[in-house]
């Protein structure tokens, strides 16, 4: 899964997560201002997926199912998830990463049954993903910026290394006096009908 780059960072009480905004379809661009992250739960929570984007919205309509269900207890909801999504026929079939966070923790989620709380405040996904999270625990172990900041620059940096990540997208953060969306604006339909034809390059 490759051709995005989602990364999550959590610093005094603030969570931020970043998404870049390229839809690739093999060597080629196709979109640079898609939205690969979304806020859940009135903005308690955020998610950001990597993946074919017809199954990143099914899981994370799941998701937002068991979220609800379990009064917006994060970890609950994505082990719930997990569970589903490792044991049903169909979903076990969906090609896609998520992160999810609210303004406590930062969580990955996977369709090999895995919940993973990173031991650093930092998670990242998508063919940049690596790039990005280096970049984010460099920037928090080395500064005082704070967790949007530190997201925004690492997708940059990482879209510098990586030729499927554009380095600027959407970012959302959740906690303190976390403010909505910035970044491109994008049509969840359009980017939807793009990113599903890439499969797992978007």
């Amino acid at each position: 899964m490759h051709g995005t780059t989602i990364v999550a960072v959590h610093r005094d009480g603030v969570s931020a997560l970043a998404g870049d905004g390229q839809v690739s379809l093999g060597d080629t661009i196709v979109k640079r201002g898609a939205v690969k992250v979304r806020t859940l739960a009135d903005g308690a929570v955020l998610a950001g997926f990597a993946g074919a984007v017809s199954d990143a919205f099914t899981l994370l309509d799941k998701f937002e199912g068991h979220l609800g269900a379990s009064r917006n207890n994060l970890l609950k909801a994505a082990v719930e998830t997990v569970k589903e999504w490792r044991t049903d026929r169909v979903l076990r079939n969906l090609e896609a990463m998520l992160i999810v966070a609210d303004d406590t923790h930062i969580l990955s989620l996977s369709g090999h049954g895995d919940v993973i709380t990173p031991d650093d405040p930092v998670a990242a996904v998508g063919s940049g993903g690596a790039y990005a999270q280096a970049a984010a625990l460099a920037l928090l172990r080395a500064t005082d910026l704070g967790a949007e900041e530190i997201a925004r620059r690492a997708l940059a940096i990482a879209g510098e290394i990586d030729v499927y990540t554009s380095g600027s997208g959407t970012i959302l953060t959740v906690g303190g006096d976390a403010a909505g969306p910035e970044g491109d604006e994008a049509d969840d339909g359009g980017d939807a009908a793009a990113e599903a034809a890439t499969r797992g390059d978007s």
